[in-house]
């Protein structure tokens, strides 16, 4: 383990800060903000425009790395010529669909001397949207119902089963609220041209939407957890801005859902909270979420807990968070020059 004066090179994915964000500039924020000791970030980008590469302010040098879809191998030559100039300490994956992968390579990095804090693929499956529902029967959580189709036929059995509105839902990412029938057959093509198959339908529970920021040590114990309404919702359905809430119940629903799993990193619970004050735990997102940066603001530095975690510290248990704080997030235009874009799209660096 390296002195708390050394230098720690850390690596993070996840740098689109769009209006659909990933994670990797918050999680940057607060290792920056939490660690309180010398960081050197190296970036790990897909595409040559996240914006995430040309804020040198923030990400020191960055890397492009393969697409998810070029398998484990092509990750791993990647990665060992990435370390073997920067030495990595601990890499920090923030999208869904990379984490197989670095799931996968876990072991071998950490013979390479690089550290992650992941949870495995029995965890990462069991809350896989596909498993929900069951998931949810096992540990008597409550969950929406929902089928898991392949084709565009089997939306006539949900309607008849669900009753409309009816959500539609991507095996990754995206979802959409279908009040007809003719919604969902278009939801369903365009979800499934973009994500692939198969589709999820879920129920559609009436309610005010809450997400959960969770950091489970892997042992069944909660490390944090701090709840947050959204108070501004993009046309993708993507909070910009938010507000921390004190609530006994989410924060127990949290702690059961991390004893249930024995969750092991970082995780976003998405809950509808009914009128009946039923809360449904609508999906789980097995990383950290996009607004993340909140929790170090409420008094939880949940990246920063991660960070140590995984470098092998002992970590105790949050006790209180500040309710109250909001986040209202905005775009900025940064400025770069066409040398840095010639340099990430030609190289793969910079």
């Amino acid at each position: 383990m390296k002195l708390p004066d050394e230098l720690l090179t850390i690596a993070v994915t996840g740098l689109n800060a769009i209006d659909s964000p990933g994670p990797g500039i918050a999680v940057i924020r607060s290792l920056r903000e939490g660690l309180q000791r010398p960081l050197r970030i190296i970036g790990l980008a897909y595409e040559t425009l996240e914006p995430g590469i040309y804020m040198h302010e923030v990400v020191d040098k960055t890397y492009q790395i393969p697409y998810p879809a070029a398998g484990t191998q092509a990750l791993l030559n990647r990665l060992a010529y990435i370390h073997g100039k920067e030495k990595i300490d601990l890499l920090i994956p923030n999208f869904d669909a990379e984490l197989p992968n670095f799931m996968k390579l876990a072991p071998v990095l950490q013979s390479m001397g690089i550290a992650s804090f992941l949870p495995d693929t029995d965890m990462f499956e069991a809350r896989d949207k596909v498993n929900l529902y069951s998931f949810g029967k096992q540990h008597d959580l409550l969950v929406p119902r929902d089928r898991i189709i392949h084709q565009v036929s089997g939306l006539h059995e949900c309607g008849e089963l669900f009753g409309y509105p009816l959500v539609v839902k991507g095996k990754f990412y995206d979802a959409v609220v279908a009040y007809t029938a003719e919604q969902a057959e278009k939801a369903f093509y365009k979800i499934s041209a973009k994500w692939g198959l198969p589709i999820i339908v879920q129920e559609f529970i009436n309610g005010t939407e809450v997400n959960i920021a969770v950091l489970g040590d892997g042992k069944g114990n909660m490390i944090s957890a701090i709840p947050m309404r959204k108070l501004y919702i993009t046309d993708k359905g993507k909070a910009w801005s938010g507000i921390t809430l004190q609530d006994d119940k989410l924060l127990e629903l949290a702690a059961s859902f991390v004893k249930a799993t024995r969750w092991k990193g970082g995780c976003e619970l998405e809950i509808m909270r009914t009128a009946k004050d039923e809360c449904y735990i609508m999906e789980i997102n097995p990383r950290f979420p996009a607004w993340i940066y909140l929790t170090a603001a409420a008094g939880q530095n949940q990246p920063a807990a991660l960070a140590r975690m995984a470098l092998g510290e002992v970590v105790k248990p949050f006790t209180g968070y500040e309710a109250g704080k909001i986040f209202v997030r905005y775009s900025w235009d940064h400025i770069t020059d066409v040398n840095a874009f010639h340099q990430i799209s030609g190289q793969g660096e910079l």
